[in-house]
């Protein structure tokens, strides 16, 4: 057998190892840690949900930054201590005017943005109060709120699956319960909302770490508290931009197994409510955390969306 000639080999390119950075963000006069990967023109900000940490997006920083996109994952508010407001302010428009001033210290005009669980809330917040500041939306595990929360009186399971947002509204009960033997609370939520999923045991770890830092625990429950304070011009603010119409193109991902927020109420979600355009897709064998579950099926998906929608 003849050998290969030279311009017969084809070498395959090795993957390109991008470095994890580590930044500080500041907005609203508080400070937030991020991590950041790639070098690409285009930014796409990563953001997380309960009880989770920037860790979640783990599996998709290196799959966006090797296609060719500056990712950024920072720490939501009052996840860590320097982002915890003396106030302790944790309506959804003061969070997506986070995500407008981490882009304004970076001197980001538009950029892509991908959320989980409250990550996707901000994101839906962020697409009525700009959306010009937005390529593309991508929502990981929550529907449309406008759509979904008309029928959420008349669904007894998903009035169940929610039963942990009114217990957070009993104060020092349900702190001292999140607590409760090292956070044994967190694990029967994951272990609820993505059932069959056997999660690293070190991300379990890391995530602890991260709620036994000072008042992170209660800043996790003051999203839930001040989302109920109806009392609050802070809350009338935040609910008229969450039924306002979403000016950006989305793409919705859910897990078919969603132990949190029923995949079923994606079904209820309007195409009139994104005039961008709306695209739904429903993972098998997937819960909440589907992201961290179907690492590769859901960035196939995110950067098939990504790719229709650069700036």
């Amino acid at each position: 057998m003849e050998p290969l000639r030279k311009e017969e080999i084809r070498e395959e390119k090795a993957p390109v190892r991008h470095e994890l950075k580590g930044r500080t963000l500041r907005a609203n006069g508080l400070k937030f840690s991020a991590m950041e990967m790639g070098e690409g023109p285009e930014v796409v900000f990563c953001l997380h949900g309960f009880p989770d940490h920037a860790r979640s997006f783990r599996e998709q920083m290196p799959a966006l930054a090797e296609a060719g996109y500056r990712v950024i994952v920072p720490t939501l508010r009052g996840y860590e201590p320097s982002s915890q407001p003396r106030e302790g302010n944790y309506f959804l428009s003061h969070l997506a005017e986070d995500l407008l001033g981490w882009m304004d210290d970076l001197g980001v005009r538009k950029a892509h943005l991908i959320g989980h669980d409250w990550g996707a809330l901000i994101g839906y917040t962020v697409g009525a109060l700009a959306p010009e500041r937005l390529h593309s939306f991508s929502a990981l595990a929550v529907p449309y709120t406008r759509d979904a929360m008309s029928s959420l009186v008349k669904d007894p399971g998903q009035l169940r699956n929610s039963w942990y947002t009114f217990f957070f509204q009993l104060r020092g009960v349900s702190d001292v319960a999140v607590w409760w033997n090292d956070f044994q609370f967190i694990e029967k939520l994951w272990r609820d909302w993505s059932p069959g999923w056997r999660w690293p045991v070190e991300e379990m770890d890391a995530l602890k770490r991260t709620f036994r830092q000072p008042g992170v625990a209660r800043a996790a429950l003051g999203y839930y508290r001040d989302f109920y304070r109806v009392w609050s011009p802070h809350h009338w603010r935040t609910q008229k931009l969450l039924f306002s119409p979403v000016g950006v193109p989305t793409l919705a991902l859910t897990g078919a197994l969603d132990g949190c927020v029923g995949t079923h109420l994606f079904d209820l979600v309007k195409p009139a409510s994104f005039p961008k355009g709306l695209r739904t897709e429903r993972l098998q064998g997937a819960g909440h955390f589907l992201h961290q579950e179907k690492p590769a099926e859901v960035n196939r998906l995110l950067l098939e969306w990504l790719g229709q929608h650069r700036g």
